[in-house]
């Protein structure tokens, strides 16, 4: 759940808006062996990806390993179409009802 903070709009949290990458836990270990806390953050970039059949660009909190893949599956459209919708967020998955939506009505005017 993402908190709402009157000042800011609501808070962003350290996940991937597409692929669902998030923050890992771990060690540092030292060449002693001793062992402390630490968080491997995802490289998280902000995005303006364009949407083909809702013909917009949609500003996007993504990891730059799913930009790659973004790419490779042939752009926004044929990624969220691909993607499951559990790994998405709320905005991506709303965002993948509204393109598949779409692509249906395309079709059936042709």
């Amino acid at each position: 759940m993402i908190a709402y903070l009157p000042e800011r709009g609501f808070a962003m949290s350290r996940r991937c808006e597409l692929t669902g990458k998030s923050v890992m836990t771990g060690n540092n270990v030292s060449h002693a062996n001793n062992k402390t806390r630490r968080r491997f953050l995802p490289n998280l970039v902000n995005v303006t990806l364009t949407s083909d059949a809702l013909e917009q660009s949609i500003r996007l909190r993504v990891a730059a390993a799913a930009l790659r893949t973004v790419e490779h599956r042939g752009g926004l459209d044929a990624f969220l179409m691909k993607e499951k919708e559990a790994n998405l967020s709320a905005k991506a998955a709303l965002l993948r009802k509204q393109i598949a939506k779409k692509l249906a009505e395309t079709p059936a005017a042709a």
